[in-house]
């Protein structure tokens, strides 16, 4: 057994906020977590092609939307999972940070970066 807490590890800056990586790929559990914090007012368009998503929200609000057009609201309390590698666009509202846990499988190695661009949707 072990324990970290989030001001034991280094914020990760990956482009639209910060990710504190609290299990890693190292930590050898079969999955990872990170604290996220998405800055408020901002659009980022993400994708992961490794990995699956599930992000739970701990504070503030926002939405994800989907290259379908399908938008869901996401305030604390709300779970939202990706279950293949879908691109899609995650924003915070205008007047708060939205925070989330997210958790990854495979686990990330934890030094990933997203570049965003307004061309295309950033992957790792």
């Amino acid at each position: 057994m072990f324990t970290r807490s989030k001001s034991e590890v280094e914020s990760v800056e990956w482009g639209n906020g910060t990710s504190h990586r609290l299990l890693i790929e190292a930590d050898n559990m079969g999955f990872a977590v990170a604290h996220t914090l998405v800055r408020a007012g901002t659009e980022s368009k993400l994708q992961y092609r490794k990995n699956l998503e599930a992000c739970y929200c701990i504070r503030g609000s926002g939405n994800v939307e989907d290259t379908e057009g399908n938008r869901y609201e996401v305030t604390p309390g709300v779970v939202y999972v990706f279950d293949g590698n879908e691109p899609h666009f995650l924003r915070a509202s205008d007047h708060e940070d939205l925070e989330l846990v997210s958790i990854f499988n495979p686990p990330i190695r934890g030094d990933e970066k997203h570049v965003l661009s307004a061309s295309g949707f950033s992957t790792y």
